[in-house]
């Protein structure tokens, strides 16, 4: 009988590949460093569990979340069940009390574990888990009423943990350029930035701050670029429209079908063609 995979993604995020993993992970070597400068919820990375990765997010806070996983697991689990019991008991009233946390000026004086079960819990229990923020950084999203939420996830966050401090696994929450300057011909690089609106009602760039324009879209292609001259191998992922096609026009791209599943609207989930740009 086949063991059931406990290593999959903690938090639900926005663009999160989970549906595309048969499409993407056969293409990716397991004999090179992998390096996802925009981890998410990290879907491929745990599909892989390569023994030597690097990962970077932009969103601090989500980073925070992995290494108080891997550093600080035991206080994380007992924070998260403190979370459910009030959540239980209180419901919509707690997790606005919770949310504008961030609002206080102590904010920054709570402990990484502190804001490692926040971000969990109200990811956990927001509408449809999208986790967004408003132009100052604060999370913003309202309280999905969910009947019985997994908040704690004990077995996952376990799982997580054991594959993040028995590997080679380096976690950074810097700007992406950062990390693409320092790889070699010995890494791989998957990635998995903000996407390139594919309509003016479409954009949701809400989970960082700054959002990620066409202008960054350019950016990432001259980074792209750069990765292609120094022998680096890389997979993006990115909508399937004409300006993302112009700009990777010397690139192998494909098609997929993905399903979007995270918006804060029913009639904007659904099936999209996304593209698969390899270089």
């Amino acid at each position: 009988m086949r063991r059931k995979n406990l290593l999959r993604p903690i938090v639900k995020w926005v663009g999160g590949k989970r549906q595309l993993l048969d499409e993407i992970v056969p293409s990716i070597p397991t004999d090179k460093t992998y390096v996802e400068p925009f981890l998410g919820g990290g879907a491929v990375l745990l599909a892989l569990k390569p023994k030597h990765a690097i990962i970077n997010d932009a969103n601090s806070e989500l980073i925070n979340v992995y290494t108080c996983v891997r550093d600080d697991t035991d206080e994380l689990v007992k924070r998260l069940k403190e979370h459910k019991e009030q959540n239980h008991d209180k419901g919509a009233d707690y997790f606005y009390e919770i949310r504008a946390m961030d609002r206080n000026a102590n904010y920054s004086k709570k402990s990484k574990i502190d804001k490692a079960a926040r971000i969990i819990y109200l990811n956990k229990t927001c509408f449809n888990g999208l986790y967004r923020v408003n132009s100052a950084g604060q999370f913003n999203s309202p309280y999905g009423r969910y009947k019985n939420p997994d908040i704690v996830n004990e077995v996952g966050i376990r799982a997580l943990a054991k594959y993040l401090q028995e590997n080679d696994v380096k976690i950074f929450s810097e700007d992406y350029t950062e990390v693409l300057a320092t790889l070699n011909s010995d890494s791989f690089v998957y990635l998995d930035p903000p996407y390139m609106p594919i309509s003016s009602s479409s954009s949701f760039t809400g989970y960082t701050e700054g959002g990620f324009n066409y202008q960054a879209q350019q950016q990432l292609k001259e980074e792209c670029d750069k990765l292609h001259d120094k022998g680096v191998n890389f997979i993006e992922s990115n909508s399937d429209c004409e300006e993302i096609r112009e700009l990777y026009s010397e690139y192998k791209i494909t098609k997929v079908k993905a399903r979007r599943v995270v918006n804060s609207r029913a009639d904007r989930r659904g099936e999209i063609n996304e593209v698969l740009i390899y270089g």
